[in-house]
């Protein structure tokens, strides 16, 4: 039997990356990343609730993200879940979720800006994800 770990997210950057460059050379970037699923209570009244996610990317993907990623930029994501375990200053045990990022698209034209440089996506990125709209209706077609 196979096993898959995958995750799609769409969203928005919550914070500039953080970029780490190691001793060996290679390159890691971090940064948040919030999805917002909306839905309609019982009583009828619109509810939103936004979750968090800790992304992660490393080597050439991570000096793509350091030049082009910027707080707020909507995204589109995919990856795989890891956990990893550490200590805090106080010897506590903490678990973190993080999405290893494997492929992602800007999903807006409109140019980050950082302090004062416009900075435009990059024309090489992965494409966009598919259309998942279920039953299109084309008026042209002869049938």
């Amino acid at each position: 039997m196979r096993h898959i770990n995958k995750v799609i997210l769409i969203g928005n950057v919550g914070k500039d990356p953080e970029i780490q460059v190691f001793e060996s050379g290679r390159k890691k970037a971090a940064f948040s990343f919030a999805t917002t699923e909306r839905y309609r209570d019982k009583a009828g009244v619109d509810q939103s609730v936004t979750e968090g996610h800790n992304i992660v990317v490393w080597g050439p993907k991570a000096d793509t993200v350091e030049k082009y990623v910027r707080k707020g930029n909507p995204l589109y994501l995919e990856g795989r879940i890891k956990y990893r375990e550490y200590e805090d200053k106080d010897g506590v045990k903490k678990r973190i979720t993080e999405i290893m990022l494997d492929t992602f698209s800007m999903l807006s034209s409109k140019p980050a800006v950082d302090s004062g440089t416009e900075i435009q996506a990059p024309e090489t990125s992965t494409p966009p994800p598919p259309d998942t709209s279920l039953n299109k209706i084309d008026d042209d077609l002869p049938f």
